[in-house]
């Protein structure tokens, strides 16, 4: 069954989630992380080509002829997914796909409509039984 994490009080969700799969890519997992539009792919797929600053993330967007072979795709245009290890969703609407990777990553900001819409998938997720972690970064970094 899926694990799914709440990384919550976050500042930032971009920088957060570069920490995240930069993490999953030192210990060899695949990455899918699904964003609301072109714009925010953009954001991430410069944020990954600037860190880690001593090393390179191999990525792409979902739509590249090399997202098959890539171990971290930036999503952007609700493409099925081809890895099944860790998404990370920076959209506001839970992923249809979810259950069918290893592990599910939400990151959830300080504004208050981002934060409802978590609410909404986190009670979801509970409701059928999944195991949820969360993580208040209010405090702390990753």
């Amino acid at each position: 069954m899926t694990r799914i994490d709440f990384y919550t009080h976050v500042q930032d969700k971009l920088p957060v989630a570069i920490q995240l799969v930069n993490k999953a890519w030192n210990r060899g997992l695949n990455v899918w992380i699904r964003v609301v539009d072109d714009a925010a792919a953009s954001r991430l797929d410069q944020g990954l080509w600037a860190h880690p600053v001593e090393g390179f993330i191999p990525h792409c967007k979902s739509d590249h002829a090399l997202a098959n072979e890539t171990p971290v795709i930036i999503d952007a245009s609700d493409r099925l997914p081809c890895s099944d290890q860790i998404l990370i969703n920076l959209h506001p609407e839970r992923p249809e796909y979810f259950s069918r990777f290893e592990r599910l990553i939400e990151i959830v900001s300080l504004n208050e409509q981002d934060r409802k819409q978590a609410r909404e998938r986190f009670a979801f997720y509970r409701d059928r039984g999944f195991e949820i972690h969360s993580h208040d970064l209010s405090q702390s970094k990753i």
